[in-house]
């Protein structure tokens, strides 16, 4: 039986949809990366954001349509579109074979091995999506923070850490498969451990896993502000040689948005944790996410958001328009922004990161840094690699010429060049 498994939306998709190929694998399963010879196709969807959900059912579409076409017998629907929306699209999309959600990635496997009448089933396992020298570790489920944009809570549901123990044993395995870089991933990372052990334990885990010598990067991703405690600002600081990266997803920096948003978190908060991470650390690399438009938006706000990235210069980041999500607090919030203010400010926005993004990576030009090398571009003759400043997908390449590199290891090379996203170098 050929499978074909298409992932969606965020890094904790990619988890599951690891743990799916594990599950499903079998003597009599083939997994093919082209739809168009699959048997059987699995969408794992994101259902997030109004962008997301669109993606998402357009690749349900195009799936029934292989269907109906006679290419494909069975598609499968599971994650966080069929989560969110279940009854819904049962009804609208008879079509598909089966609609599955996210809460239990265990049970979705036994009810697919039955559907699909595999002769094993493997619970437990993981098969890397990602390329062999980098993967996710997710260290929770769930989320219970009360961010009035955010339909998360309602899909993944409440909060749920894994045990330590599982955790240390699932990152070991990963060491002896050759992962090098491990990225830390949760809806809350920062507030690990609470519901299991009656306090926050993600230093614990922090420091467990800087044991593993395998792994020279390890980075951190959604950490909540309001949970950032000083603890893990010193780990981050002590260990620094393995902890380089932090992400952070702020939102907003006007008091009044923060508040409205039930951020839990005031701008003087963000401005010391931010000081004492680059005190810590000053070779840090700080990400973070920011929401334009939010409702009650005013132009002063906007305008102190701008002077705020000017001040603190953020290496990576990300900006999207506020998506006024159904059963969010602030679907019905007064002062809905303009689609096209909305737009204008996104843009003002995007414009000044660019620039200010540009200026980081000139200040680079010239200097000896260390890169993880991900892929050879056959098209450009060129291997594609990244800084410890970058996060594989979502953050900014450096492109190296260079006779035969070994994809997955780590070089030290001169910047040449650069753009305002994108770096070049070489080795000498």
């Amino acid at each position: 039986m050929k499978i074909n498994l298409t992932t969606l939306g965020c890094p904790k998709n990619i988890v599951d949809s690891e743990f799916l190929l594990g599950g499903l694998r079998g003597d009599n399963v083939e997994f093919v990366s082209d739809p168009l010879q699959a048997e059987t196709i699995i969408l794992n969807t994101c259902g997030f954001i109004q962008a997301a959900k669109e993606e998402s059912l357009d690749a349900i579409f195009q799936a029934l349509e292989l269907k109906k076409n006679g290419t494909c017998e069975r598609v499968f629907v599971t994650g966080c579109l069929s989560q969110r929306y279940a009854e819904e699209l049962t009804k609208e999309l008879p079509e598909v074979d089966g609609f599955f959600g996210n809460r239990d990635i265990a049970q979705i496997i036994r009810e697919l091995t039955s559907k699909l009448d595999l002769q094993r089933e493997i619970l437990g396992e993981r098969s890397l999506i990602t390329p062999g020298h980098y993967a996710y570790l997710k260290i929770s489920e769930g989320c219970e923070n009360p961010c009035t944009f955010c339909a998360i809570p309602a899909i993944r549901g409440k909060f749920r850490s894994r045990p330590i123990e599982a955790l240390i044993a699932e990152a070991e395995s990963l060491a002896e498969q050759g992962v090098r870089e491990l990225i830390l991933v949760a809806q809350d990372t920062t507030i690990y451990g609470q519901d299991l052990y009656g306090k926050k334990r993600l230093v614990h885990l922090l420091d467990k896993l800087a044991d593993i010598k395998a792994f020279k990067w390890i980075r951190l991703l959604y950490t909540y502000p309001a949970h950032f405690s000083d603890d893990l600002i010193e780990i981050l600081a002590d260990k620094k040689e393995v902890f380089n990266y932090v992400d952070m997803p702020i939102q907003h920096v006007s008091d009044r948005l923060l508040r409205s948003m039930a951020r839990k978190v005031k701008r003087k908060d963000l401005e010391r944790i931010i000081g004492r991470l680059r005190d810590g650390n000053p070779n840090i690399a700080i990400r973070s996410t920011f929401i334009s438009g939010f409702p009650g938006e005013t132009q002063q706000d906007h305008e102190e958001l701008c002077d705020f990235l000017t001040d603190i210069r953020f290496d990576r980041l990300g900006l999207f328009a506020f998506s006024r999500e159904e059963d969010t607090p602030a679907y019905d919030f007064p002062g809905q922004v303009p689609e096209h203010i909305l737009q204008e400010r996104l843009s003002e926005l995007s414009d000044l990161q660019n620039q200010i993004s540009l200026e980081i990576n000139e200040s680079l030009l010239g200097r000896r840094l260390e890169v993880l090398v991900d892929q050879f571009d056959i098209d450009t003759q060129t291997y594609v690699a990244r800084t410890h400043y970058d996060c594989p997908e979502i953050d900014n390449t450096v492109s190296l010429t260079a006779p035969q590199l070994n994809i997955g290891d780590f070089y030290q090379i001169k910047i040449t060049d650069c753009l305002d996203y994108e770096l070049s170098g070489t080795l000498n």
